[in-house]
């Protein structure tokens, strides 16, 4: 029956007996099943029923057996039942395990449909562009695998390629999944990125998947009950004095809140608790970094409370790698496993672009298949694929899956158009495009074309950056928009010009009733970034350059004046990495003026030693194990990535040969000769230079110490002595951030003695 369905005169006829029976034990089991101490309970139920009595007392002994299993369809046991009991109470009891087994599903179902369709926070909607299903366009993320537990990386013997290109490129979360009733480790997983990299959408996956029964059929992973929490809407209400539990923050704020839920209410009344008591539910709480500074210990600790409780549940926490790592050590949120979300390759950029397009095409064709419809999207794809494999600046771009997103848009809007060069470009076409372009090209009334909209929006975001908020209450915003107004001598309504943000712009969004925030905090900093700039308050930066939620903000700041005095104060205040970052962006800038250009090349060197200097005295000081340390934090952070990633195939082969060739130099220097990169290639040569997991790999494991007895040794057996190891046994990077096993180092150390081999030859050709 519909919302709008009437009864009709059929309701008042008189129920089956079958039903009646059905429906006093949906209404026990709603109440937590039967028991033998509950059978009186029981027999209160059926007492005032019109249910023949020697029949009710088999109904209800056949309720003390299978009051443990009545939640669940099971049939097991039918015979027994129709001797017992007879026909009817048999029918009856399958009837009410149907109408509570059917509740269930439609709880699934429920959940699935709130992660349908494919919204990318930041991507905002044009006209003749149409919102994909998630399971359309979905491309498995790739994690980091650098915190997964030792034993983990088994890998049988087989050619380089293959073998490196499994270790390197990751495992998807349904590796993990469907390990975690033999590895506990496995049923607490922090996922770690930084904005755009898809964490939300990929527990949307996973809750899509298990709703729709998908995970059996396509990964052969065990059903378990999904429920994805975002973090902001119950920060506030896990923070407090007494916060609900997690089957009552599930039961009155998540269920409520799913589509057609008033369809859920004949779930049991613990059916919660049961599922995640019994280890029969994943929990996915997205967002531990949107918790705001002061909430968080209070969170973490409830987040830790209710996987304490329900340790046989899986639980997933996906955060920003700064929230999750810089926490008070009081009231710490520490889960077993924690995995790094990859850069999209090549190959998921191939198969979001194909995907998307052909989404798009068929959508505007009224859903058509036919060859045409196929050859234009491909056609589109191909196009737009090829202008990124062609260009360094838009594969890096390309790399974030939520960047890539706004490119695939911004390509399908404008076919032909060169596509931006930069971040800083894309964001800059994005808000032209929606205060500007797409308000004029419809012709409509609106404010925000003459009202100077962005320099409005750029105060507004610099205002919520220097008070670290990603979301303002309605009142807060319009009395902000209120100031902006009048300091622009503006006669627009602030209600008017945020009504028009938010529906037409879209760059500013209602997430909750009466909660504003940015389509996506990427935007507020680059607005931020941009009324820095604008505005020459540049000095506002200094007091923010160790403060990573500047970070953003400052990297995009940086990309649109000459960068030249904030590289210098960033030299002063030991923010070496920063300036590293700022200095390597600059170089592939081309609008510097030859004067600019000039002073910051004059700061390269000057940014190199800083870089190196904590190294070299390390090493000086005969500090090796912390020299190791470090030398792995420098070259991860080389090549763009946080601390806990490991390096890449493409990271390695693509390393810059001047780093490279540093760390190496600085290694033998103070070594004396005896260890160093340089040093390990030369031992792998004599040993046959192997490309693959054999006995000449082994004896370049003996040679440098990595093997002893003929077993691989782990990172903390190794002694940090030089005279008690052997030639090449350091930098151990490999071992520190792989855990050992052969055969996953021998896929690390060969790509990074043949870029030594490659940077030698490079260096040779240019002398």
């Amino acid at each position: 029956m519909t919302k709008t369905d009437k009864p009709t005169s059929k309701s008042k006829a008189k129920v089956s007996l079958s039903d009646q029976i059905a429906d006093v034990v949906v209404k026990a089991v709603r109440t937590g099943g039967v028991t033998v101490g509950g059978a009186g309970a029981f027999w209160s139920l059926f007492k005032d029923s019109d249910i023949p009595k020697a029949l009710a007392s088999g109904v209800i002994g056949l309720g003390i057996s299978y009051g443990a299993s009545l939640l669940n369809p099971v049939h097991k046991g039918n015979q027994d039942r129709l001797t017992k009991a007879g026909e009817a109470a048999n029918k009856a009891i399958d009837h009410g395990i149907a109408k509570v087994s059917g509740v269930e599903e439609q709880y699934y179902r429920c959940q699935a449909w709130a992660c349908r369709r494919q919204k990318s926070e930041g991507v905002v909607q044009h006209d003749g562009i149409f919102m994909p299903l998630l399971e359309e366009i979905y491309v498995p993320l790739e994690l980091d695998a650098s915190s997964l537990p030792a034993g983990w990386r088994q890998f049988p013997d087989q050619h380089l390629e293959k073998s490196a290109r499994d270790v390197v490129s990751g495992h998807k979360i349904w590796d993990l999944l469907g390990k975690t009733e033999r590895e506990v480790t496995f049923r607490q997983i922090v996922v770690l990125a930084w904005g755009g990299y898809g964490k939300t959408t990929l527990l949307k996956h996973i809750a899509h998947t298990y709703g729709m029964n998908q995970q059996g059929d396509k990964y052969g992973v065990s059903r378990r009950v999904p429920f994805l929490l975002v973090l902001r809407k119950h920060r506030d209400r896990l923070a407090q004095g007494q916060p609900p539990s997690l089957p009552e923050l599930i039961k009155n704020h998540h269920i409520p809140d799913l589509p057609d839920s008033d369809k859920l209410a004949d779930l049991p009344k613990d059916w919660v608790h049961k599922k995640l008591n019994r280890g029969e539910a994943v929990v996915m709480l997205d967002g531990f970094d949107e918790v705001t500074f002061g909430q968080r210990p209070a969170v973490a600790r409830w987040i830790n409370d209710q996987m304490r409780h329900y340790s046989k549940s899986v639980f997933i926490v996906t955060s920003r790698p700064k929230a999750y790592n810089e926490q008070d050590p009081a009231d710490r949120l520490e889960l077993s496993t924690r995995l790094w979300v990859q850069d999209f390759n090549e190959a998921q950029r191939r198969d979001f672009v194909e995907h998307w397009y052909w989404c798009q095409e068929r959508y505007a064709r009224g859903g058509d298949t036919t060859p045409d419809v196929e050859h234009d999207a491909q056609a589109a794809a191909e196009e737009l694929l090829t202008q990124i494999e062609a260009r360094q600046e838009l594969k890096d771009l390309a790399k974030n899956p939520l960047l890539l997103n706004m490119i695939v848009t911004f390509h399908r809007r404008f076919p032909g158009v060169e596509l931006p060069k930069r971040r800083v470009e894309l964001y800059r076409e994005i808000c032209t495009l929606q205060l500007r372009d797409r308000p004029g090209a419809r012709k409509l009334e609106t404010c925000l074309i003459n009202c100077g909209a962005q320099l409005i929006l750029q105060r507004l975001a610099l205002s919520m950056m220097e008070a670290h908020e990603e979301r303002l209450d309605r009142s807060v915003l319009v009395d902000c928009i209120d100031t902006y107004l009048a300091q622009q001598q503006e006669t627009v309504q602030s209600k008017d010009f945020l009504a028009q943000v938010v529906q037409i712009s879209e760059l500013l969004v209602e997430r909750e009733p009466g909660e504003f925030e940015f389509a996506h905090l990427s935007l507020q900093e680059y607005l931020a970034a941009k009324q820095i700039a604008e505005g020459k308050q540049e000095a506002l930066l200094y007091e923010h350059l160790k403060n990573d939620w500047w970070k953003q903000t400052i990297l995009l700041y940086a990309s649109q004046v000459n960068p030249t005095p904030l590289i210098r104060e960033a030299l002063h205040q030991e923010a070496i990495d920063l300036a590293y970052t700022i200095q390597q962006d600059t170089t592939k800038r081309l609008d510097l003026t030859a004067d600019e250009l000039a002073a910051f090349q004059q700061l390269t060197p000057q940014v190199e030693n800083s870089r190196y200097a904590t190294l070299e005295q390390l090493l000086k000081n005969q500090q090796w194990y912390e020299a190791d340390q470090e030398t792995y934090r420098l070259m991860i952070t080389t090549v763009g990535k946080e601390d806990g990633q490991l390096l890449s195939e493409n990271d390695l082969k693509t390393f810059p040969c001047e780093d490279l060739q540093m760390v190496d130099q600085l290694w033998v220097q103070y070594s004396k000769g005896k260890w160093g990169f340089s040093v390990q290639k030369k031992i792998w040569e004599e040993c046959g230079s192997p490309t693959i997991y054999n006995d000449k790999w082994e004896k370049f494991g003996d040679r440098v110490g990595w093997r002893s007895n003929g077993n691989w040794r782990a990172y903390p057996d190794l002694t940090f002595d030089i005279s008690k190891t052997l030639p090449g046994e350091f930098p151990a990077v490999v071992l520190s951030v792989g855990r050992g096993g052969g055969h996953w180092l021998v896929g690390w150390a060969t790509f990074l003695a043949q870029r030594l081999v490659d940077c030698s030859t490079r260096q040779s050709r240019e002398l």
